[in-house]
């Protein structure tokens, strides 16, 4: 009689961590990942969480272990950054299984740690994101963007200022944070173990509300006050990073401060040649011949190299230099208007509004359908047999345009949701 094979708790947590809607593809690289961050053990249980978040009975009735033991090894994994802590005002305590990316991947290097092998893990990370394709391609290359771009603040006109929206302005969301937690950048610190990373600053990584609270208990980030945290943006500011944060108006958990030589998603945009991978600002920067000279300080601020000098030939034969912009590629991010000392660059309204979605369900749920992975989201480890599971998630579908409600109707095969889509109209 032949035996079944017993998968490995690597093997489990790898496939339990591609049911995310950003997916995480099994590799020889995942499991090793894998395996200096945990023991087999742990990966077990992780295995075994729900996907959205999840109270301590929640969790002790999926491990099939008591209460005491449930909350000790919820902690314990929560203490390395695996697992988001959240305290309730009454004391009760919810977990979150982050995903690997923006998640636990990124606050495995969000401070220098003694209890792991920090620079075998880059080099593993490099090979798994940077030389592999198949992570960052599912990660960034989708019809809804994982992460977005925010405008430089200093760059905007007396104009733009009167049109820009809250969400779209890093400033209101530092102000409105609930808690402020700031790490290293993962991206620069990951580089600089393999002697990639540029000189931008490091201690930079900015986290809000529950995350930050959750990285600030176990010593991951370092709590700081509104004053601090918008000193650090001027310092991102100087150095002309681009601030991208997740792609949600409400509820922001964090926002990095990035350089185009070692951000995962602007490396992304140069490797694949698309601006597929992140949602843009509603910005264009238009430049003026009559002042560019064609200096190329634009150009060499600009993080997915967006812009290029070129020669023109005049009307009596004289050569001259000017920047141009490819559209198709800009950010929007508003660095090339702060890099020219000429003022010959200002921003512009792109004709067609970029859609940010409202909050992390109504993002979730969309690219859940897009990946075809809704199911995973509703019908997981009794997470979401709740009423009011059910409606988050039922609510963001029937908010979605006809095409996108038929699509997860159809991946459901269910007659219950086509039903609720159908009255809803």
């Amino acid at each position: 009689m032949a035996h079944r094979s017993i998968k490995s708790g690597f093997q489990q947590l790898s496939e339990r961590l591609n049911q995310f809607p950003q997916g995480a593809p099994p590799s020889d690289y995942l499991f090793k990942i894998l395996s200096v961050l945990m023991n087999e053990k742990e990966a077990r249980v992780m295995s075994a969480l729900p996907i959205k978040p999840f109270s301590i009975q929640t969790a002790s009735a999926a491990l099939r272990m008591s209460r005491e033991d449930t909350e000790k090894i919820l902690t314990e994994l929560a203490s390395r950054a695996l697992l988001i802590d959240i305290e309730g005002t009454d004391g009760d305590r919810t977990f979150v299984l982050p995903p690997p990316m923006a998640g636990f991947f990124e606050f495995s290097l969000m401070r220098i740690r003694a209890d792991l092998d920090q620079k075998l893990l880059s080099e593993l990370f490099y090979q798994y994101l940077n030389v592999e394709e198949d992570f960052v391609r599912d990660l960034f290359v989708t019809e809804t963007k994982l992460g977005r771009i925010f405008v430089n603040e200093q760059a905007l006109s007396a104009v733009n200022n009167l049109h820009i929206l809250d969400y779209e302005r890093t400033s209101n969301v530092i102000k409105q944070a609930s808690s402020i937690g700031i790490g290293m950048c993962y991206c620069r610190h990951k580089m600089s173990h393999l002697g990639k990373a540029c000189n931008a600053p490091m201690d930079i990584c900015m986290t809000f509300g529950t995350t930050a609270s959750s990285l600030i208990k176990y010593g991951h980030a370092r709590e700081v006050s509104v004053s601090e945290c918008m000193s650090l943006l001027e310092k991102a500011y100087d150095h002309n990073l681009v601030q991208i944060g997740e792609n949600e108006q409400e509820g922001l958990p964090f926002i990095c401060n990035c350089c185009g030589c070692c951000c995962e998603a602007l490396l992304a945009i140069k490797r694949f040649g698309t601006l597929n991978s992140i949602n843009t600002t509603n910005f264009l920067p238009e430049i003026r011949n009559d002042k560019c000279n064609g200096c190329g300080k634009c150009v060499l601020a600009c993080p997915v190299g967006a812009l290029k000098v070129v020669s023109q030939e005049t009307g009596n034969h004289k050569v001259i230099k000017r920047a141009v912009i490819d559209e198709e590629v800009c950010l929007g991010c508003g660095v090339c208007v702060r890099a020219c000392n000429r003022g010959s660059i200002t921003l512009k309204h792109r004709n067609k509004r970029v859609i940010t979605p409202i909050n992390s369900v109504h993002r979730i749920v969309l690219m859940s359908i897009e990946q075809g992975k809704l199911q995973n989201l509703i019908f997981d480890n009794q997470a979401h047999y709740s009423h009011r599971a059910m409606a988050a998630i039922l609510g963001a579908i029937l908010k979605m345009p006809l095409t996108k409600q038929i699509m997860a109707s159809e991946q459901m095969k269910s007659k219950y949701l086509l039903a609720l889509v159908k009255n809803y109209k």
